[in-house]
């Protein structure tokens, strides 16, 4: 059974999983790894979830906000031998549940073109795709998405 701890960046397991994110991201984004890695520190990060199966843990994901009444999905990430069991679907929520107790009516994010799996689980979570926000805007490797939170992402 998955469940998920809320944390922020300070937290040992949720620091070791975006080690292993980013050695992932840097093998997928190859020499555009640094621009993006730029955008991805964590330190100041007050939202962050972990993700256990039992004491194991098996992924995170974070929030933090882009301007006032939304958040940024930030450094989602499943250990590889866990991918579609469902976790990601089960952080994403959390943290969209999150966002909207903490008073934000929308989610935005950030993710490279070169994640299609990343892409599917936002785009049957229910995020549209927008123009390329903020540092992103002239980024051709770049693909955003917004979500509404709506009342029922509480429950």
């Amino acid at each position: 059974m998955i469940h998920c701890i809320r944390t922020n960046s300070q937290s040992d397991q949720f620091q070791k999983l975006v080690r292993e994110l980013d050695v992932d991201l840097s093998i997928r984004d190859g020499a555009d790894h640094s621009f993006y890695a730029q955008f991805n520190k964590i330190d100041m990060i007050k939202h962050a979830i972990v993700a256990y199966d039992d004491e194991i843990p098996v992924g995170c994901g974070a929030i933090k906000e882009y301007s006032p009444g939304t958040m940024e999905v930030k450094r989602m990430y499943v250990l590889p031998n866990r991918r579609g069991e469902g976790i990601a679907t089960i952080i994403l929520k959390e943290l969209e549940r999150w966002a909207l107790e903490s008073g934000n009516k929308k989610c935005l994010l950030e993710t490279g073109k070169k994640q299609p799996e990343a892409i599917e689980l936002y785009k049957k979570s229910g995020y549209r795709i927008i123009p390329n926000f903020g540092q992103y805007q002239n980024v051709e490797n770049s693909q955003c998405f917004e979500k509404i939170l709506a009342e029922t992402t509480a429950e």
